[in-house]
């Protein structure tokens, strides 16, 4: 039969626990600890691999990368910050059109001729 699990804090463990207690807690921090070190080394294996895949392409942060099929814990994005998706490029949006439209509804000045514009920078 399973035992039932406990949750104890830190100063439960050091002022309360008996000894069968204590053992049980290191045996599992040991454990997650292992455990910490097989996820450190997946991690380089998988910075590896994506060296391998930006040295075939020829250019860094270009490929993107699709989401882990699995939810990785302690992530809120699941595409890690040191390989940024490659940005869009920026689309201008016509701005000259809007500029024509006042341009055509003011007449241009002739020669030695003030617009509005200069006469309200020269106050």
């Amino acid at each position: 039969m399973a035992k039932k699990i406990i949750p104890l804090t830190a100063r439960d463990i050091i002022l309360q626990a008996d000894a069968e207690t204590i053992r049980e807690a290191l045996e599992a921090r040991v454990q997650i600890d292992d455990l910490l070190a097989k996820r450190e080394e997946a991690y380089r294996q998988i910075e590896a691999l994506e060296q391998q895949v930006e040295a075939l392409v020829g250019e860094e942060g270009v490929f993107v990368y699709p989401e882990p099929p699995v939810p990785v814990a302690g992530f809120a994005n699941p595409t890690p910050a040191s390989r940024p998706k490659p940005t869009p490029p920026k689309v201008e949006k016509p701005v000259k059109e809007k500029a024509e439209e006042k341009a055509g509804d003011e007449k241009e000045p002739a020669d030695g001729e003030t617009t509005e514009a200069e006469t309200a920078e020269k106050k």
